[in-house]
């Protein structure tokens, strides 16, 4: 499944293009854009009802039991449809965040991501049709990484599953960073996950980049969760 969806990006074939023109309509736009950080944050105006059906009989959202992307597949394809550009264009040497023993060390890549968001977001930003969500597909974009890699590449093993929850900040960010650490430690808790990481994007445009950036451990549970705030 993995791979036939890595040729369906790779190949652009015509139904994701299309896919992708009919995400950049208006009414694709207002009713998905909120969508494509995994959750509809609360307070945010909905989209019109006519906007709603219309993704809807295209097949992109479900709106039962909760309003969502409509698959595990378009939830890939979609973000990683919208940022194909950035991902060509951001220079990543992948050998640096690889551990000797095998397996990717996320604090090392999400260090490197917060050094990059802090220095290129705005830029980055500005060329995304859908702004709303730019924090979290920029990062899709510059974490564009699978584990395991190909078995010519030397690496063999079980799967490494490692779960980044993203978030932005809507209210204070203790009360941010206490939702998102609850999130994080259920989907480990769902997926089987041995490493979880939560990551909070703070737009406010009159707060220092000094007081957003931070890296700190919080406790969940059974869970030890990296926060990465930027």
């Amino acid at each position: 499944m993995a791979d036939a969806r890595e040729r369906v990006i790779e190949r652009r074939d015509t139904h994701l293009d299309q896919l992708t023109d009919k995400l950049r309509e208006p009414r694709g736009h207002t009713a998905i854009s909120e969508l494509l950080g995994g959750a509809v944050e609360p307070g945010l105006a909905p989209p019109s009802e006519d906007d709603q059906l219309y993704v809807q009989d295209l097949g992109l959202i479900r709106t039962r039991p909760q309003i969502g992307i409509a698959n595990p597949i378009y939830r890939e394809i979609i973000p990683r449809a919208l940022t194909w550009v950035a991902q060509t264009r951001i220079p990543q040497e992948t050998t640096w965040y690889i551990r000797a023993a095998g397996g990717i060390d996320f604090p090392k890549l999400l260090d490197a991501f917060q050094h990059f968001f802090r220095e290129n977001s705005e830029i980055w930003i500005e060329r995304f049709d859908y702004k709303e969500a730019s924090p979290q597909l920029l990062m899709q974009a510059f974490l564009l990484v699978q584990w395991p890699l190909d078995a010519d590449q030397g690496f063999h093993g079980p799967a490494q599953r490692v779960v980044v929850e993203l978030k932005i900040l809507h209210k204070s960010l203790e009360a941010t960073i206490a939702e998102g650490l609850v999130q994080t430690a259920d989907y480990m808790d769902r997926v089987g996950a041995e490493e979880g990481y939560l990551v909070v994007f703070d737009r406010t445009p009159e707060t220092p980049w000094e007081k957003k950036v931070f890296v700190r451990e919080e406790q969940s549970g059974r869970y030890q969760i990296g926060v990465w705030g930027m």
